[in-house]
């Protein structure tokens, strides 16, 4: 199922392996997804310097514009030009790649959809499929543009038993991780409630299934809790440590909503295990008070890490 090659570039670079002693999180290692900071780049680039923070993560051009994986090479030049002078670097590419459904597959929860709409949609992801290579390669080619050596994956829009699929996942990710690793970049695929990697046991199967350091795990902790997991210590005591190269927070994960976790020891524990990477803040609270709760979020996480936010 996997080729030689992902098997001898793995053993040959494990460079992204984290250290033996991390540490402690701090500002510095602290990102947030710009398009739910802000309605425009500039907007963006201001949140960012208003709390000191030297990282962002880039998934849509804020306020419209489409996908960064999808922009011109002129447009993406012009991103990082912005970012470098603003004393920015992007920590994470959230590319949207195979967040769809596999060919062949059937949704775990199909919603009502006429038979022309249905065929619409098989038709679509059908193409999307097919063009799914093309996808990789203008994502990594915009990676390295911005700046940023992690690209995001999906694993396919969810099927009523996502492990019994997970081996062909595996397979279709293999020359994908040969492509990233050939062109230094490490695709990291993330646990989505609505995909077939949703739980910290999904994502610990691929992991297995395709081990190698080229590719690994976007957490983001509260997508597994629609499946009935604990994100924090169950979920995350089932992780291969040495694979999580990026962490998303939510904005209801560190603010007063059911979902919230102890972010304090979630940041302990990580760095006893060697994380060293980046959290980025994934708003996800949406409509007009957006913005707001993204700086209300913001503030919690520094506060917590004691280096708590100082201006009006």
């Amino acid at each position: 199922m996997l080729s030689r090659r992902t098997f001898l570039l793995g053993s040959a670079m494990p460079a992204f392996l984290p250290a033996l002693a991390a540490p402690p999180v701090n500002r510095s290692r602290i990102s947030a997804i710009t398009d739910e900071i802000a309605r425009s780049p500039q907007g963006a680039i201001q949140f960012l310097k208003q709390y000191g923070l030297q990282l962002a993560e880039l998934r849509e051009v804020p306020g419209g514009g489409g996908a960064y994986e999808n922009l011109s090479e002129e447009r993406l030049r012009e991103a990082a030009r912005e970012l470098k002078e603003a004393g920015i670097r992007v920590s994470f590419l959230d590319a949207g790649s195979m967040k769809y459904y596999l060919p062949g597959t059937e949704p775990a929860r199909p919603r009502p959809e006429s038979e022309e709409a249905r065929a619409r949609r098989l038709q679509r992801e059908g193409a999307e499929f097919e063009r799914r290579m093309e996808h990789i390669r203008k994502a990594i080619r915009a990676a390295q543009i911005l700046g940023t050596d992690k690209v995001r994956v999906f694993a396919f829009g969810r099927v009523a038993e996502p492990m019994k699929l997970m081996p062909r996942i595996a397979e279709i990710l293999a020359p994908m991780v040969d492509l990233a690793a050939s062109e230094k970049v490490r695709l990291l695929v993330e646990n989505e409630a609505s995909c077939n990697v949703a739980t910290a046991k999904e994502l610990a199967a691929l992991m297995e299934l395709l081990p190698s350091p080229w590719f690994g795990i976007n957490w983001d902790i509260t997508n597994g809790m629609p499946h009935g997991e604990i994100p924090f210590p169950d979920g995350y005591n089932l992780l291969p440590k040495d694979r999580i190269g990026n962490v998303h927070i939510k904005g209801r994960s560190v603010l007063n909503y059911p979902e919230r976790q102890h972010w304090r020891a979630i940041f302990d524990a990580m760095t006893r295990d060697g994380y060293t990477g980046a959290f980025g803040l994934e708003t996800h609270i949406f409509g007009e008070g957006q913005i707001q709760a993204s700086h209300d979020a913001m503030r919690e996480i520094l506060r917590i890490l004691g280096e708590p936010y100082q201006g009006a």
